[in-house]
């Protein structure tokens, strides 16, 4: 069994968008129709579906299990460090944020890094 999807996890969705078109939007929505916990996170701020949107993950005091991005890889390299200086230990990838920097950085911190999967399609097993 994948031990990143799990009901009992925080995620943090970074990259979280209003816009229904992108992928920032439906991996949060189907998270959050799937009864997942997901703190979402973009630099605009404000809110999204009536949940509160954080700036960052500096912002966020509730403890995070996995980051999941949804950003491009220039983003997510940006963002990466900020999970090893709050001591998070599982992201997620999702096509088209990742690349090997981010992976071999994740590798030499010890953070369990899933990529090249789509966690919409994985949560769909974990649920069946």
């Amino acid at each position: 069994m994948n031990t990143i999807i799990n009901k009992d996890y925080t995620y943090a969705l970074v990259g979280a968008s209003e816009n229904e078109e992108k992928y920032g939007y439906k991996v949060l929505k189907n998270l959050l129709d799937a009864g997942f916990i997901v703190l979402l996170v973009n630099l605009k701020g404000g809110q999204i579906l009536g949940q509160k949107v954080y700036k960052s993950l500096d912002e966020i005091i509730q403890l995070i299990d996995v980051v999941i991005f949804v950003v491009p890889p220039s983003v997510t390299e940006k963002v990466i460090a900020d999970v090893k200086k709050h001591d998070i230990k599982k992201v997620w990838l999702q096509p088209g944020s990742e690349n090997l920097s981010v992976i071999n950085f994740c590798s030499d911190n010890n953070i369990e890094c899933y990529h090249s999967a789509c966690i919409m399609l994985e949560q769909l097993k974990y649920i069946s």
